[in-house]
C-alpha cells in the first residue's frame, strides 16, 4: 500500500504558503505535492480538514496579495451573502501603486478606497457594507445587478434608504450607473427570480404592486405574497422554491385555501412565464380586471 501523506496537525485546518512552511520544517516540497494538500493559487495550500469554499480562496489571495481589500461579489461572501460559487474568481481591490502581477483565480481592479469604506472582518479588510452593495450595483448587467443588490439587502443590516443616500453621494467611476439600480432595487426579494418579476410588473402598464404584502383575514395574518393590489385581491407568486421540502406542497395548498377563502385569486408565475412577459403581463391584467 502507498504511505499515507503527512500532514503536520498545525497546517490540517489552515490555508499557508507553501515556502513559508517548508522554510520553517513543517513539510517538504514533495509532502506538498501528495494528496494531502490541495493547491489552491501560487505557492498557497489548503490541509485536509479546510473546507474548500469561496472563503477559502479569499484567504489564498490575502496571502499573495496582502495589500488587497476583499470587493464585490467576494466582499458578499465575508459579509455573509453567498453570492459567489466556491470556485469563482476573487474579487479585490487593489491600490493604483501596487506592483503586483496578474495572479491566477483573481479579478482586481485599482483604484483609491477612502480609508471610510474598508473595515475589518476578523483578518480580511474588506469593503463596508454600502461600498460593497454599490459594487455590486456595478458589476453586472442592470437586471442581473437589481438582483444581487436585492438579495444583499435582504441579508445584511443595511437599509435600501441608507443605500441609496450612499449611491447619491459616490463621485467614483460608475456610479451614476450604480444609482439607477439602487433605485431598482428594494431589498424585499427572497429570490433573484423575484426580483425579475418584479422589475417586469413594474416596466409594464399595470399598477405598481406591493412587495411582500401580508394578507390579513378575519383579524389574522393568513399569508404572505410576493406582490398584490390589495384594493382588487389580486397576488402574484413565482412559483419556483414551494416544494423541495418534505410536506411542503401540503402546507402550499392549505396557503392557497385560506387565500381563497378570503377572496383573493393567485397568479402564480414560473420560469417557463417568463420566457414569453407580454403573455404574462396580459394575464395579471386580466385578472385585475375582473376585480374592478
Amino acid at each position: 500500500m502507498p504511505p499515507v501523506p503527512r500532514c503536520p496537525p498545525e497546517l490540517r485546518a489552515v490555508v499557508f504558503r507553501g515556502s513559508t512552511a517548508i522554510r520553517d520544517g513543517q513539510v517538504t516540497a514533495g509532502q506538498l505535492r501528495s494528496h494531502a494538500f490541495t493547491s489552491l493559487a501560487r505557492d498557497v495550500y489548503a490541509g485536509p480538514d479546510v473546507v474548500l469554499d469561496h472563503r477559502a480562496r479569499i484567504t489564498a489571495v490575502r496571502l499573495l496579495l496582502p495589500s488587497a481589500v476583499v470587493s464585490g461579489r467576494s466582499a458578499a461572501v465575508v459579509w455573509g451573502v453567498p453570492l459567489a460559487e466556491p470556485r469563482d474568481d476573487v474579487e479585490v481591490t487593489l491600490p493604483p501603486a501596487c506592483t503586483a502581477g496578474r495572479v491566477d483565480g483573481v479579478r482586481a481592479r485599482r483604484r483609491v478606497l477612502p480609508a471610510a469604506d474598508v473595515v475589518l472582518r476578523g483578518d480580511a479588510a474588506v469593503t463596508d457594507l454600502a461600498r460593497t452593495a454599490l459594487d455590486l450595483a456595478g458589476c453586472a448587467p442592470r437586471d442581473d445587478a437589481v438582483a444581487l443588490v436585492d438579495r444583499f439587502l435582504g441579508a445584511v443590516p443595511l437599509s435600501h434608504d441608507e443605500l441609496l443616500v450612499a449611491a447619491v453621494a459616490d463621485r467614483t467611476r460608475g456610479a451614476r450607473r450604480a444609482e439607477a439600480v439602487v433605485r431598482l432595487a428594494d431589498g424585499l426579494a427572497e429570490s433573484p427570480m423575484e426580483t425579475v418579476v418584479r422589475l417586469l410588473l413594474h416596466r409594464s402598464r399595470l399598477p405598481t404592486p406591493v412587495a411582500q404584502f401580508r394578507v390579513v383575514h378575519d383579524g389574522r395574518e393568513i399569508a404572505r405574497v410576493d406582490f398584490a393590489w390589495p384594493d382588487r385581491k389580486v397576488a402574484v407568486e413565482y412559483d419556483g422554491r414551494w416544494h423541495g421540502e418534505p410536506g411542503q406542497f401540503a402546507r402550499d395548498r392549505t396557503r392557497l385555501n385560506r387565500l381563497t377563502a378570503a377572496g383573493w385569486r393567485v397568479v402564480f408565475v414560473t420560469a417557463e412565464d417568463l420566457r414569453n412577459p407580454s403573455a404574462l403581463v396580459a394575464r395579471v391584467a386580466a385578472e385585475l380586471a375582473r376585480s374592478m
